[in-house]
């Protein structure tokens, strides 16, 4: 009888302590994202990162330069280029639609995601205001059409900016948007280049290879020239995304790559343009204006001055 009383005592108490630990957690996210300031969330999450104090006042290294442009540099444009869906329009102005990936069908509605809708060629599903990198549909007779609909509903009712505080993907107006999955000859998934703009000019290219499995991250200069340095991103299982010991062939398209970045990047201090190459023809990506939130370490630690002190902001300009 008192072993039943203790064990059923054991188990209410178990039971506080989880709606209690729950409850606090829920306190402490909506605390963290809702009702403190872009700065001071900025603030916190910058020396969780890197174990120092931003000087926002002052910044000087590229990831503290980041954290200036978060806060500073708001426009709308910031915010419709940010849109997987609305660059689009903004890409085709610039430099022509002949780059933009074909688009299948756009929709606010998860329940569009069925069948019925979809080619028979694979394609690529991913929502227009976050960073979540999508899901590839490459045979719509296989897919869990029901697992993907509640998949892509979820992430359609967060908001990313509550998460980065990052502004511009604050007003998006959420939409999942589906496009033709780009491959290379034998099947597989194009490397990413992505092209690093500081004040108009292309500085750095970072090259994603193999994402879904072994992802490494090459980076060279504009000449393509291995970097003395790595940006360092963290995915899941705190694995870290290093270079890879050999070295991707230059494109033959190089020029031309760097040629749209620099269109592309015209109205933007900062910005990262994304780009596949596809029998070396170049596909748009997407814009991106504070790569990983500027919160991953640059190796060796003294590039992330010398890159800090080659980006130009406003603030140093005042200063000159």
């Amino acid at each position: 009888m008192m072993r039943n009383i203790f064990i059923g005592t054991y188990i209410e108490k178990l039971w506080i302590y989880k709606f209690v630990f729950a409850g606090y957690s829920k306190l402490k996210f909506l605390y963290r994202d809702y009702l403190i300031s872009d700065r001071k969330a900025i603030t916190i999450r910058f020396r969780r990162a890197f174990g120092y104090t931003l000087d926002i006042e002052n910044p000087q290294t590229l990831n503290e330069k980041i954290q200036w442009l978060k806060l500073y540099d708001r426009t709308n444009l910031h915010t419709r280029c940010a849109d997987k869906y609305k660059v689009r329009e903004y890409v085709k102005s610039k430099i022509g639609e002949s780059y933009l990936v074909p688009l299948v069908f756009e929709t606010k509605n998860v329940r569009d995601l069925i069948p019925d809708n979809f080619p028979d060629y694979p394609v690529i599903i991913k929502t227009n205001h976050d960073s979540s990198g999508g899901v590839i549909v490459r045979n719509k007779a296989e897919t869990d059409w029901k697992r993907l609909q509640k998949h892509f509903n979820k992430l359609l009712k967060s908001n990313y900016y509550y998460k980065s505080n990052e502004w511009q993907y604050k007003n998006i107006e959420r939409r999942l948007v589906v496009e033709k999955l780009l491959v290379r000859k034998d099947g597989g998934v194009p490397y990413d280049y992505k092209v690093h703009c500081f004040n108009n000019k292309a500085i750095t290219i970072q090259v994603d290879i193999d994402r879904s499995g072994e992802h490494k991250r090459n980076w060279y200069s504009s000449s393509w020239k291995r970097e003395p340095f790595w940006w360092s991103s963290l995915k899941s299982g705190g694995r870290r995304t290093d270079p890879a010991k050999w070295d991707v062939d230059k494109p033959e398209c190089l020029p031309e790559l760097i040629r749209l970045s620099e269109i592309l990047s015209q109205e933007f201090i900062y910005v990262r343009a994304d780009w596949y190459i596809v029998d070396n023809w170049i596909y748009f990506g997407e814009l991106s204006f504070h790569h990983d939130g500027g919160l991953h370490p640059i190796w060796p630690k003294e590039w992330d001055y010398k890159l800090g002190q080659l980006l130009k902001l406003p603030i140093d300009e005042s200063r000159d």
